[in-house]
């Protein structure tokens, strides 16, 4: 196949030829004999979008028994202790495999969910451990054990997460912050970092998700990280009580955070929702520090976290209004912020699950691949466009057809 015409990256155009499902060539080429053409038309070609935190254990579930009423994380925890009572493989199956296909449509290729294990029974693990192996010629999906409500502060927490990575998980989680006390917190880290450790698994974290400045569960993370050597194994997803940070302590973590090398994962939609709710004025923005922590050096990521379920009561899963919506509330406007922005949903996120070896658009690498319907990203951003072509292996997955607009005066 050579898809013509295309900018990469939004670099001058190109062309692209795909044999047995890997990038072959990448230049000025011209057909070969019987060849499938594929005509870009000028528009811009990304690697497929990476998903780097959803839940999609609780997906589609919002008001299901009843709604959040006060948009807390709290009150959202609480809202699904009570759909956990009725869940079975087959419910979680069929909303997750649903919101995949979303994501897939929107661009999606890999996606890394965070799945509740302070189950007794860990019915959504098995769940997506089936629908894993299930998708898996289409979607390359990690699992992350996140323990909802406690590793120390939940009966059985420990053996609940052993159980988990026994199952086959890709990536150990905890919930410092929820913890009942700022010594169960440690406790938890130190036993989910050796976890990770000894089962050579990735890690990634729900840390700090607060408005408290008095939150450090981030400084005890990093320091194991850097300790047994995780680096770019572990993600700190959330970090929002960073924003609530004074900047003399926020210096010195930035020192341990760059020793650490560990990656961050900031979820704009839901946490610019969910925080600040017992703020009066001024209200938190309820995101961690972006701007200083790329400027820093360190990995970010963008995710969008929930989809219609007791956190978020909106939500479809395209990673392209994350990006949007998270550089108005990052204030990250610049406009070459804006054109590289894009990299929050592919190759940082890439970074963060451990693919980078089988991704991008490289002569040798799988042809994954989208094309979206527009010239440059900044174009793609500012009018919505959408993923018209999703090609995994260089087999069309996913498409969608241009936007066609007309005004009649």
């Amino acid at each position: 196949m050579l898809i013509r015409d295309v900018r990469i990256e939004g670099a001058e155009p190109a062309d692209i030829r795909v044999e047995d499902g890997v990038f072959a060539e990448v230049g000025s080429l011209e057909p070969k004999e019987g060849e499938e053409i594929v005509d870009g038309g000028g528009r811009l070609v990304l690697p497929p979008f990476v998903e780097p935190h959803v839940h999609l254990d609780t997906c589609l579930t919002a008001g299901d028994p009843e709604w959040n009423q006060s948009g807390t994380l709290f009150e959202g925890i609480e809202r699904w202790a009570q759909r956990k009572e009725s869940l079975s493989v087959e419910d979680v199956k069929a909303r997750a495999g649903k919101a995949i296909r979303q994501q897939v449509a929107f661009g999606a290729q890999a996606v890394r969910s965070h799945v509740d294990v302070t189950d007794p029974n860990l019915i959504a693990l098995r769940a997506l451990v089936e629908l894993r192996e299930e998708l898996a010629d289409y979607v390359t999906l990690q699992l992350v054990a996140f323990p909802q409500e406690g590793i120390e502060s939940f009966p059985n927490g420990r053996a609940l997460m052993e159980k988990a990575a026994d199952l086959g998980v890709d990536c150990i989680g905890a919930i410092p912050h929820f913890e009942f006390t700022r010594e169960y917190s440690v406790s938890s880290l130190d036993f989910a970092c050796h976890l990770a450790a000894e089962r050579g698994l990735l890690m990634d974290v729900h840390c700090d998700e607060i408005d408290d400045p008095e939150s450090h569960g981030l400084e005890t993370l990093a320091a194991r990280a850097y300790e047994l050597g995780l680096g770019e194994k572990v993600t700190a997803s959330h970090t929002t009580a960073m924003g609530s940070y004074n900047a003399a302590y926020f210096t010195r973590l930035l020192r341990l955070l760059k020793l650490a090398k560990i990656n961050f994962v900031a979820n704009p939609l839901v946490n610019i929702h969910l925080q600040g709710r017992i703020d009066t004025y001024p209200k938190r923005r309820g995101v961690t520090r972006v701007k200083e922590l790329v400027e820093a050096g360190l990995n970010v990521s963008f995710g969008y976290d929930d989809i219609f379920d007791p956190w978020n009561p909106l939500g479809t899963g395209n990673q392209r209004d994350v990006v949007y919506a998270g550089l108005y509330i990052t204030q990250m406007m610049g406009y070459q912020q804006i054109c590289d922005s894009y990299r929050f949903i592919t190759h940082n996120p890439a970074r963060a699950l451990g693919i980078t070896d089988s991704y991008g658009i490289e002569v040798g690498k799988p042809a994954n691949f989208i094309i979206l319907d527009a010239e440059t990203w900044y174009d793609a951003l500012n009018w919505s466009a959408p993923v018209i072509g999703n090609y995994r292996a260089g087999k069309l997955i996913a498409a969608t057809a241009p936007v066609e607009r007309e005004v009649f005066f």
